[in-house]
């Protein structure tokens, strides 16, 4: 069970770098169909609601960088905490920004997915 924190921190530092590069076939298999991603300015979006808008362009991450990540594993679930700085343009206007986040992994029919995200926008 050790095992699951080191490699369930990569496998979020690769569903980052997914969402900088619009990889959509990663966060397909990374991110779970019940996805509860809660923004730090409060809102909420689903895997298909994330992924949508990044497929619009309505968001576009240019930039997801985590640090100081701890993981916690529970077995079949592994919850991560950490700081991310974001790099993103919502709606046509650009915006920088550190987070504080809780992030939870579950084991699913042998798959990890992600199916929390909760983040805190850290002072300026």
């Amino acid at each position: 069970m050790a095992d699951n924190a080191q490699m369930i921190i990569e496998l979020d530092r690769k569903r980052m770098q997914a969402m900088a590069a619009k990889d959509v076939a990663t966060l397909e298999a990374v991110l779970a169909d019940d996805l509860v991603y809660a923004h730090s300015s409060a809102r909420l979006d689903t895997k298909k609601s994330l992924i949508g808008a990044m497929l619009s362009g309505a968001t576009v991450y240019t930039s997801v960088e985590p640090s100081d990540v701890k993981a916690q594993d529970l077995g079949d679930a592994v919850v991560l905490t950490g700081v991310a700085q974001i790099k993103v343009v919502s709606n046509g206007t650009p915006n920088a920004f550190g987070v504080r986040f809780t992030d939870v992994y579950a084991r699913r029919n042998g798959n990890w997915q992600m199916v929390t995200w909760q983040s805190t926008r850290l002072p300026a």
